[in-house]
């Protein structure tokens, strides 16, 4: 490590916030249940870091080298928001375990629902283009002028 003595601080307290908080933090393992509907727990995670410190002169004359002080810290919250459960038939839904109390927590109660309405809105389309072919007119041989 080189640089500054506070970078250093700072890097080692990053690395291990890094070592604690992955992925699998937030999101779940998903869960399969006998039914077929997979459910996949969400956790809501916040940590905040702070770090200071000072050059501080040395007090002899001769030496030029100075001393530091300083030190740094980080604290973590991790807390459960609810459970996603994707059905066997695709619907997607989640179970909360309070209400929506930040920002992030009111969009993750309405990934769900934006889902829900993106499939139903291609499921329509499809099935105008379904009827549009069974309406089309058939030619047939009486039609025919060529005949």
């Amino acid at each position: 490590m080189s640089g500054h003595p506070i970078e250093n601080m700072m890097e080692t307290t990053m690395d291990r916030i890094r070592s604690m908080v992955d992925v699998n933090t937030i999101i779940g393992n998903p869960v399969s249940t006998p039914d077929g509907t997979t459910v996949i727990p969400v956790s809501s995670v916040s940590y905040g870091f702070a770090a200071g410190g000072s050059d501080i002169p040395s007090k002899q004359t001769t030496e030029t080298k100075n001393f530091f002080g300083g030190g740094s810290g980080a604290g973590i919250t991790i807390k459960p928001i609810g459970f996603l459960c994707i059905q066997r038939d695709g619907q997607i839904k989640l179970i909360k375990l309070e209400t929506a109390d930040s920002p992030v927590e009111k969009i993750a109660e309405a990934v769900p629902n934006a889902i829900d309405k993106i499939a139903e809105t291609f499921n329509k389309n499809k099935a105008k283009k379904k009827e549009k072919e069974i309406r089309k007119p058939v030619s047939s041989v009486a039609d025919d002028p060529e005949i």
